[in-house]
């Protein structure tokens, strides 16, 4: 086994570029691929493969994304502890056995160096690496793993390297410990170990630059530059590159800096600086969240500027094409803006992935959202499945080693041996008993064993065909009684919401004053229901319940507790609901068109029903707004009941179209609750209009004309009688999924057996009560 100075000599040249040759095995445990990346806010992991069909992309297996509870910065932060829960919840959710790992480590941690050497003999390379290893790295090379190769954009001319450039890599072997120690702890063998900067120049290369083998590179009229800012937590890594050329810098500037300047120039604690810098454009004050960020703007602009500077200054025909911004902290509004003014370059956030196919993270809100921060991770994919442009390893040659030692060690032999002992030995016993049955009673034997078997299976094949056209009649039977069991289930929704409605038996006073008339009306037990909204879905949990079951919880509790529920200001599906949020036109929701799409199905699926409307039972503070329609609409949904025609005759075994009384749960409508609401508001009607209320009041009722004449006696129209009423607008949203008669009669048979078993044990222990000895007093059922 060579060591880390041998292995230089030990390269080869693949298309003009030299690899270390411990970047060729890292794809030989399996097709898939891990790229891991912790960092300082959260744990970012992608699982890829190599695409099937175009060799230039990968595919997305699975992604995970674990933000801590905490920032490791934070002072009262512990991060080997919160590391190690990221990775425990990464294990339990994710497979890695047989997948190639590869991880990053912080560009701090390392160090890079881009040397560009004379022309010079290419088999004499490894040996001026190895002097300048010794020249460049301020350690003594035991103490470090290192590892180098030669980049694109040379020439080689009868054995001549003409300007070759390489690139040099080094980590003290303590750093390489401690960052390999959280993932050995969890079992994770990791394959390679790369530096974050140079994870972010393979993701530029193979998403953005493509194939570099077919590009001719002139020294003299070289590619634009490609520039990208990855703003991490606590730094920033700026990378240049061409694809044959990268230059890297590290600016100790990221996200935490802005957190600690509100947190510093608005006194606040560094948790509350955090959500409040999350949140900026959401606060009180968003120009003094700004202003207390501002020299944090102006301090990274003056490092990105100067380094650009410098690195024009020493690439004097480089030319910058395009800038492109990497990590979550690109998201905090205005940073972009500021930073294409200053730099009088636009600055791109990548918001799509060129080469990897999203594959199990399509339409994933997760992997969308955090889009900015899988960079590095897919360029440690792009490695470990060998398809970047850097392959160096910092992996300490030494595990490597043993690694190769236990997967060669000599059980293997010993297993080999042993199992054609075994086989040898299986054979001999075989050959024996077979020769002791070859008689001619077992041969008759074997022939009538032969005949039965036929016949059996004669039989199987006739009961199996039977079977499928039982099964075929079924299925008739069943598209059959479809529409007929389908063509009651909007009835009976409507039905049902009517039943859970409050309803008010008295009519309003025909004579008064207007307050008296007021009072009269903000009396009655009324919810008016100004719209029913309908939406279909696959499946409730995952696509409504699992987003707004938080909310659900939240809204119950405050009912339960006798608290209104505060207004939905976000949204539950959608980020706001079915129509975009509180305040969209309930017409946004999919409305009569999803119930048209149900089809012969007679609403058969999974829905979500919205009920918009408002009441004006608002003069008792304990007895107004969410409370009302929690203690009517939203109670009786869960506990009412409704008339239905689903009378049974077991003598006959037919529907009697008797109307008996259901629980409205049996229709299996659950999770009611008040999806928004707003405040009580005072609003102004006119008793004479035409229909009461036309926008607000919305038809509920025609109030009597109080006598009034179409004018006075002189011909003047008569004075508009306007009351001044509280009212309350609300949004009711609950779960649907239709049962048919057949089901609910199984549900009240079920019932009805569980009562009567209870009543039976009920009796059976207060029997055993009375004529239990003393001795059995503590005895319980």
């Amino acid at each position: 086994m060579c060591t880390r100075r041998r292995c230089a000599a030990r390269a080869v040249v693949t298309f003009g570029t030299e690899y270390s040759r411990r970047g060729f095995f890292v794809m030989a445990k399996g097709n898939a691929v891990w790229g891991i990346d912790i960092g300082q806010c959260a744990l970012k992991a992608l699982q890829c493969r190599p695409h099937e069909k175009d060799p230039n992309q990968l595919v997305v297996e699975s992604f995970d994304y674990i933000e801590y509870p905490q920032i490791l910065s934070q002072p009262e932060a512990e991060p080997e502890e919160l590391v190690r829960d990221a990775l425990n919840e990464f294990l339990s959710r994710n497979e890695l056995v047989g997948d190639t790992v590869a991880m990053s480590v912080a560009g701090q941690s390392g160090l890079a160096r881009f040397i560009r050497l004379p022309p010079v003999e290419s088999k004499k390379i490894p040996d001026i690496v190895k002097y300048e290893a010794r020249q460049q790295i301020p350690f003594s090379l035991d103490d470090v793993v290192w590892d180098y190769q030669q980049l694109r954009g040379g020439s080689e001319e009868d054995g001549f390297a003409l300007e070759p450039e390489v690139g040099l890599f080094a980590m003290k072997r303590d750093q390489v410990a401690r960052a390999l120690e959280p993932l050995e702890s969890a079992g994770i063998e990791v394959d390679v170990i790369q530096l974050m900067p140079l994870a972010v120049y393979n993701f530029v290369c193979f998403d953005r630059l493509g194939d570099l083998d077919e590009v001719q590179f002139d020294p003299n009229s070289p590619p634009k530059s490609t520039v990208v800012i990855s703003l991490g937590a606590d730094t920033t890594d700026l990378v240049v590159t061409n694809g044959f050329r990268v230059w890297q810098r590290n600016i100790p500037i990221g996200g935490n800096h802005f957190t600690r300047a509100l947190s510093k120039e608005l006194k606040l604690t560094f948790v509350k600086a955090e959500h409040l810098k999350r949140n900026a454009m959401q606060a009180d004050d968003p120009k003094a969240v700004f202003q207390a960020m501002r020299p944090v703007f102006s301090d990274l602009v003056a490092e990105i500027q100067r380094s650009l500077g410098y690195f024009m200054s020493i690439d004097k025909k480089a030319e910058i094409g395009e800038v492109l911004a990497l990590g979550n902290a690109m998201k905090l509004p205005g940073l972009q803006r500021y930073l294409t003014q200053n730099l009088e370059l636009e600055v791109k956030p990548v918001d799509e992935f060129q080469n990897l196919s999203a594959g199990s993270a399509a339409g994933s809100a997760q992997f969308k959202d955090n889009i900015l921060s899988f960079a590095v991770s897919y360029g440690l994919c792009a490695q470990a499945a060998g398809r970047s442009e850097i392959r160096t390893n910092l992996l300490p040659e030494e595990i490597v080693r043993s690694r190769l030692v236990r997967a060669k060690k000599p059980w293997a032999v010993a297993g080999a041996a042993a199992i054609l002992l075994g086989l040898t030995f299986n054979y001999f016993t075989h050959v024996s008993a077979w020769a002791d049955t070859q008689t001619d009673e077992m041969r008759q034997a074997l022939s009538r064993a032969d005949s039965v078997s036929q016949k059996a299976t004669s039989y199987e094949n006739e009961r199996t065909a039977i079977q499928a056209k039982a099964d075929e009649v079924l299925q008739i039977k069943e598209n059959l009684t479809s529409n007929v069991e389908g063509r009651f289930r909007w009835l009976e929704l409507t039905k049902a919401v009517a039943a859970a409605l409050p309803k008010e038996e008295a009519d309003l006073p025909e004579e008064g004053t207007m307050e008296e008339i007021a009072k009269a009306i903000m009396s009655r037990n009324e919810l008016h229901i100004t719209s029913v909204d309908v939406q279909k879905f696959t499946d409730l949990n995952s696509e409504y319940l699992a987003l707004v079951q938080s909310k659900y919880d939240d809204a119950r509790s405050a009912a339960n507790a006798g608290e209104a529920a505060p207004a939905d200001d976000a949204g539950g599906f959608g980020g706001g609901g079915f129509g975009g949020g509180p305040d969209a036109d309930p017409g946004d929701f999919d409305g009569g068109g999803a119930a048209a799409s149900a089809g012969g199905g007679g609403g058969a699926g999974q829905w979500v029903v919205q009920l918009t409307g408002h009441h004006f039972h608002n003069m008792d503070r304990s007895e107004q707004g969410t409370r009302f329609v929690n203690n009517t609409l939203i109670k009786q949904l869960e506990e009412g009941t409704v008339m239905l025609p689903d009378g049974w005759d077991p003598n006959t075994g037919r529907w009697t179209g008797e109307l008996i009384e259901v629980p409205i749960a049996d229709l299996k409508i659950h999770h009611p609750w008040v999806y928004v609401g707003t405040d009580v508001k005072t609003v102004y009607e006119n008793l004479d209009a035409e229909l009461m209320g036309g926008d607000s009041m919305r038809g509920a009722y025609r109030p009597p004309t109080f006598g009034a004449e179409e004018g006075d006696a002189d011909g003047k129209p008569p004075e508009p009688r306007v009351v001044e009423l509280k009212r309350y607008d609300f949004v009711v949203q609950f779960c649907w999924e239709p049962t048919t008669r057949e089901q609910r009669r199984e549900m009240r048979l079920a019932r009805e057996q569980a009562a009567a078993a209870a009543a039976e044990a009920a009796a059976a222990a207060a029997a055993a009560g009375e004529g239990a000895a003393p001795q059995d007093d503590g005895f319980t059922q």
